[in-house]
Parts: structure tokens; C-alpha cells; sequence
């Protein structure tokens, strides 16, 4: 087949979860509800951070970054989805395309990246507790914020320019309800041993690296734990962990879910549906873990809305009362 010449390219069709008509309302009402609890829960998050002087620690500053990121992951796709179902039109431009690649992979790398720099300030919080304020102060901390963000745009950019250097044939379907960088390989009639050679290189290396990391770090914290003599102790200093730890768990095993579905099934759609875990549900969650399980989240949330004072409110006034 004769490649085609990109520049022609101006659109594509994102054929989304289903393309039966009666389900597209239903689609629409879960996806909008669902986006709305990403953003608001996450927002609190950030407020809750940011208004409470006693989450002002390293700690709460990534989970802070992360929640902004998570907002941001959802808000490349999903509101493109909402518009299409409403629209009823399932065009994306190439340039709009191309611009859902680049974020989506922002945003996929800094979720990896900050997961593994929370498992760091964890294993030095408990594994090398007195010198925890010298090792994670400000500038590191926002040292690896900014690294973060730097390695992502960069590795994001590489996927960028070599999907620009693809060229399409009038097969422009994306079985998806976004532009997922392995859909567009797919449909691309050009040579693309080079781009997937890359995505393969590329996750291997932004997935593994961290995921590394991350395994190195708990398997310290947890021998660190068992060294302490007190079950006390031991239940404090995992307590620490608990809400990281799930996210993780939660992050790791939705991808990995997505990625032997797909090779499993080797339908689009089914990888689109599966999909959805990992990119919408796990955004959604975080907030939840980190507010269920997380007691300073609890405190600030409510001195947030006014709730701590209330209820002390009445303690006080009837203290004035007695002679």
C-alpha cells in the first residue's frame, strides 16, 4: 500500500465505548458525573493542602502535585468525549489529536514518576526518621517536582514528533474514546517499527524505573517496621504508608489490567472499556483513599468548611455559663 502524505490528514474519528445510540445519554451522565467527583475531589484535596498549615510537609505537598495531575489526566480526555456524545460527532482534529497524545503522556508519566517520589519520602520518613527534615526540605523537594515534570515533557515531546513523522491512509477510526498513542501506530501506513520500538523502550523504561523504585523503597520500609518492638509502633509507621501504598496498588494493577486485557482480547473496544479504570476511575479514587484513610486530611477538610468549629462551638458556650 502506497503511504499517503500526513499533511492531508485533518481529522480523525473517535469511535468511543459504543456506538449504539440508546447508550450514548448513559455514557454521557456516567462519564460527566464521574469527571465532575475527579475534579471536585481532587480540588479539595489541593484546598485542603494548601489552607492548613499543618500539611505544609513534603508529604502533602506531592499529594498535592498529584492531585492537580490527576485532575489535568481526566480533563485531556474526557471532556472531548462529553463533547463528542453531545454533539453526536465524532471528530478530532489531527492537531487536536496529536495535542491529546502529548498531554495524555505528560500527565501518564508525572502519575508514574510521583508515585515513586512519594515512596522516597515515605522510606526516608520512617527508615531515617531524624534526619527527615534535612534530607526532604524545600529545595529538594521541589528539585524532584521539577525533574518530574521535566523527563515527562520531554519523553512526551519524543512521542509527539515521532507520531508527526507518520503518515495516514483513509483509515481514520480510532476505536477509542481518545487518541491513545498505540491506536495511531496502528493506523498509520507508514513504516512504524521505529515508533513502536520507542512506546515499548519508553514504557518499559518510565513504568519500570519507578515501579523499581517504588519496590525498593517498601521493602526497606517494611523491614524498618519489623524492626520496631512495639505493635503500636509497627501500626503507626504503616498507618503512614497505608493510603500511599493503596494508590499504588490501585495505579499499578488497573494498568497492568488494561494491558493484558488488550493482549488477551485483541479487540480495541474491549481495551477502550478497560481502559477506562485507568485512566478515569483511578483519578477518581485517589481522593477518597487519601480523605478515608488519611486523619490530618480528615481535620483539614473539616476546619475547610467550618465543621471543626462547630462543633466545638457548643463546648465553649457552656463553659461561659458555669460560675
Amino acid at each position: 500500500m502506497e503511504p499517503g502524505n500526513n499533511t492531508q490528514v485533518s481529522k480523525f474519528l473517535l469511535l468511543g465505548l459504543s456506538e449504539e445510540q440508546e447508550l450514548q445519554p448513559l455514557i454521557f451522565g456516567l462519564f460527566l458525573s464521574m469527571y465532575l467527583i475527579t475534579v471536585f475531589g481532587n480540588l479539595l484535596i489541593i484546598l485542603a493542602v494548601s489552607s492548613d498549615s499543618h500539611l505544609h510537609t513534603p508529604m502533602y505537598f506531592f499529594l498535592s502535585n498529584l492531585s492537580f495531575v490527576d485532575i489535568c489526566f481526566t480533563s485531556t480526555t474526557i471532556p472531548k468525549m462529553l463533547q463528542n456524545i453531545q454533539a453526536q460527532n465524532k471528530v478530532i482534529t489531527y492537531e487536536g489529536c496529536i495535542t491529546q497524545v502529548y498531554f495524555y503522556i505528560i500527565f501518564v508519566g508525572l502519575d508514574d514518576i510521583l508515585l515513586a517520589v512519594m515512596a522516597y519520602d515515605r522510606y526516608v520518613a520512617i527508615c531515617q526518621p531524624l534526619q527527615y527534615t534535612v534530607i526532604m526540605n524545600p529545595r529538594l523537594c521541589g528539585l524532584l517536582v521539577l525533574v518530574s515534570w521535566i523527563m515527562s515533557a520531554l519523553y512526551s515531546l519524543l512521542h509527539s514528533l515521532m507520531v508527526l513523522r507518520l503518515s495516514f491512509c483513509s483509515d481514520l477510526e480510532i476505536p477509542h474514546f481518545f487518541c491513545e498513542i498505540k491506536q495511531l501506530i496502528q493506523l498509520a501506513c507508514s513504516d512504524t517499527f521505529l515508533n513502536t520500538m520507542v512506546v515499548y523502550f519508553g514504557s518499559g523504561l518510565l513504568g519500570g524505573v519507578p515501579l523499581a523504585g517504588i519496590l525498593y523503597s517498601y521493602s526497606k520500609i517494611v523491614s524498618s517496621i519489623q524492626g520496631i518492638s512495639s505493635s503500636q509502633g509497627k501500626y503507626k509507621a504503616f498507618s503512614t504508608c497505608a493510603s500511599h501504598l493503596s494508590v499504588v496498588l490501585l495505579f499499578y494493577f488497573t494498568g497492568l489490567g488494561v494491558y493484558l486485557s488488550s493482549a488477551a482480547t485483541r479487540s480495541s473496544h474491549s481495551s477502550a472499556t478497560a481502559s477506562v479504570m485507568y485512566t478515569v476511575v483511578t483519578p477518581m479514587l485517589n481522593p477518597f483513599i487519601y480523605s478515608l484513610r488519611n486523619k490530618d486530611i480528615k481535620r483539614a477538610l473539616k476546619r475547610l468548611f467550618g465543621m471543626e468549629t462547630f462543633t466545638k462551638r457548643p463546648f465553649v458556650l457552656a463553659l461561659k455559663k458555669c460560675p
